[in-house]
């Protein structure tokens, strides 16, 4: 945003500024006759009139707020975007502080929405104090808790090592129990072993969620949690037995100083094991209070945060960008002798950027029943200690993190070529959500593992199904009858949700069923289990992937049928689901024709509707996007803004540039005298 910019409504409530005091005609005329109304959309993406009203509230506060602005942002050093994330996130403590905002209350997750990012200590915030709420015991909450929420520790998670990451059980870094002074002592014992990677250990965290080792008395006791102090609270000194640094440039998030940690027999108390489910005695005894799998509940659920709070998030800002972009971007003559047309008219354009906002939906949907589904087992836990569906939730999470990193990865990646070269400029905003969500695809665990986790509990659910026993509802209908061939004869039957999920839950049992068979025939010839696995590995990926698609469209379709006291919206998103449906089929169509479920002409007949639905929904893709009410301050994108004046915005966001102000010194150092030189020769 530039300053002075003029005040303008938009098509959804929130009040929008342009610099330019109007509305881009040709970005205004596609608001004019919505076939539905956008502020119930943007309800019920919200969760509800109310939760509308909170976000806008809070997103008036940051927005409103100089330290918070966003200004000028692509123009900032490492060192500099750093800084001002510091400054705005203990801004942003006292901000709340001021109004009242709790921890776990909406109007800070509005708020820290608003800042897309751009605010130090999400690990602090999003890991290192709910690993202690998960794993820790009352008092141990009570202890570090209040210090964490006031900023009078700052803390990280310190999970991942140089030679192993996802592979949690493969962790080198050991946390040995010493009987005689009752404390822990931890050690890095190898390169390997160097905690790499961490959110705010660089330069930040004074303490630490580390995982380790845990040995007491001479045996390993697996994988456990520890507090442990690695700066001083008064110089922030680096302590006794630390070695800590900044890793160095990545792809993005400039302003996260991800850091190495190293220790070499630091110390800590024995009251500095988190153990709400497993504690060590004075005399060293090791007591489990539970399974060994409540401690990875803190990492299911950040999984879990990450679908709603990182990859939705992503591509619908990217599709906002693209889709506005496109009304306003004119290229060509489309009719003979006409003035040239919007790109969106293009039924090409539609086709990449469309089903991208199909996408979004269905993965917002998908997002909010998971986070639900993890409240829910988190709850479980607490108060029953009831882990009975946490092997489920951990398959969902896994596969379906893996599924919506790499297609949110993608489709934003499809956006930005969508808007040509502009869309190669940082200036656009989409080279940043680029970079940003493709960190995803390894980050939290690396996609591939991810979908071998899922595809693990698919195998075991096929062995219950053989013995007749019950399955976890996500995975029911593995006990279904196999249907033979798809029904649909006409076009208009591929509108019918039942076609198309019928379509998805067939391919998914097969494939399922298929990499069970080739699994267990392997096993049955005397292949050993481990050989087993990593030969069928790549059908397991798939079958995995094949579950998880079903998953998302079965989903959106419960989605729309609860909205039927809304015609007008469950229409628009029929829509969406159709062509996010349709358009998975044609995408993986060999999976569809393998066993003869569908032949070439029925899948011809869905090309049809599928580009019969580009042509609808091209009607009303603004207002759609318009529905996701995001701030022109949260896009921060000089060709996606609410006006739709992307060259003037490009041109003087352009003028910016710190280059454009200083002096050239590669032209005093190495060009002055050649150019000189060419005087006498022209």
């Amino acid at each position: 945003m530039g300053k002075g910019d003029k005040m303008s409504w938009g098509g959804s409530n929130r009040l929008q500024t342009s610099a330019y005091g109007s509305i881009n005609p040709d970005i205004d005329s596609e608001r004019k006759a919505p076939s539905f109304d956008v502020e119930k959309l943007t309800n019920l993406l919200d969760g509800g009139a109310d939760r509308t009203r909170i976000r806008r509230s809070a997103e008036h506060v940051i927005n409103s707020d100089a330290v918070f602005s966003r200004e000028n942002q692509y123009f900032l050093t490492q060192i500099e975007r750093y800084e001002a994330a510091v400054k705005k996130a203990v801004h942003l403590r006292q901000k709340m502080k001021e109004l009242g905002w709790t921890d776990d209350g909406p109007e800070i997750q509005s708020a820290f929405g608003a800042l897309g990012g751009d605010v130090a200590f999400a690990v602090h915030n999003g890991v290192f104090m709910p690993t202690i709420t998960g794993l820790g015991t009352d008092a141990q909450i009570a202890k570090w808790v209040p210090l964490a929420q006031d900023y009078q520790i700052i803390g990280t998670y310190a999970q991942t090592e140089l030679g192993h990451g996802t592979y949690l059980r493969g962790l080198e870094t050991t946390a040995t129990f010493d009987t005689s002074s009752q404390e822990f002592v931890l050690n890095t014992p190898k390169a390997s072993s160097i905690k790499w990677w961490p959110g705010d250990l660089g330069r930040s965290a004074n303490h630490a969620v580390v995982l380790a080792q845990l040995y007491t008395l001479g045996k390993c006791h697996g994988m456990h949690a520890f507090i442990v102090q690695i700066r001083s609270l008064v110089d922030h000194s680096v302590l006794p037995g630390v070695k800590i640094g900044d890793i160095g440039p990545k792809m993005a998030f400039e302003q996260i100083d991800n850091g190495y940690l190293i220790m070499q027999n630091v110390h800590i108390p024995r009251e500095n094991m988190l153990c709400r489910y497993s504690e060590v005695t004075p005399d060293g005894s090791y007591i489990k209070q539970g399974s060994d799998r409540i401690n990875y509940i803190s990492m299911v659920c950040t999984r879990a945060r990450i679908l709603s709070k990182e990859l939705v998030p992503a591509l619908s800002k990217a599709c906002v960008i693209a889709i506005r972009y496109s009304v306003v971007r004119r290229q060509s003559e489309l009719k003979p002798g006409e003035m040239e047309a919007k790109i969106l008219d293009y039924q090409t354009q539609q086709q990449k950027l469309l089903p991208q906002l199909a996408t979004t939906f269905a993965f917002h949907f998908m997002a909010s029943t998971l986070e639900a589904f993890c409240n829910q087992v988190n709850v479980q836990i607490k108060t029953k200690g009831d882990i009975s569906s946490l092997p489920e939730l951990h398959a969902l999470s896994a596969g379906l993190k893996a599924l919506l990193s790499e297609i949110c990865s993608a489709g934003v990646e499809v956006c930005r070529r969508a808007c040509g070269g502009h869309g190669y400029s940082m200036l656009s905003g989409l080279p940043s959500l680029y970079t940003r969500v493709v960190a995803s695809c390894t980050y939290e665990g690396e996609n591939t593992v991810m979908q071998l986790q899922t595809a693990r509990f698919l195998m075991k659910c096929l062995t219950r199904v053989d013995c007749g026993q019950p399955l976890p509802q996500s995975v029911s209908y593995l006990s279904d009858p196999i249907s033979l061939h798809c029904s649909a004869k006409e076009k208009t039957d591929y509108l019918k949700p039942f076609i198309y999920t019928e379509a998805y839950k067939h391919r998914a049992q097969r494939l399922i069923t298929n990499a069970g068979i080739e699994l267990q025939s392997l096993l049955q010839s005397g292949v050993e289990q481990y050989d087993a696995w990593n030969s069928t590995s790549v059908q397991q990926a798939r079958a995995a992937i094949a579950h998880c698609q079903y998953i998302v469209v079965k989903n959106f379709v419960e989605t729309l049928e609860g909205l039927k006291h809304e015609p007008e919206i469950q229409r628009v998103l029929k829509m969406l689901c159709d062509l996010y449906a349709l358009t998975g089929i044609l995408v993986d169509a060999g999976d569809f024709l393998h066993d003869g479920y569908m032949t070439g002409r029925q899948l011809d007949l869905m090309t049809a509707c599928q580009l019969d639905l580009l042509a609808l929904l091209r009607k009303d893709a603004v207002s759609i996007v318009d529905a996701f009410d995001y701030p022109d301050q949260q896009l921060t994108s000089a060709i996606g803004n609410y006006d739709g004046h992307a060259y003037e915005r490009l041109f003087e966001w352009a003028q910016k540039a710190p280059t454009n102000a200083k002096v050239n010194l590669a032209y005093e150092k190495y060009l002055k005298t050649r150019f000189q030189s060419a005087q006498s020769k022209l």
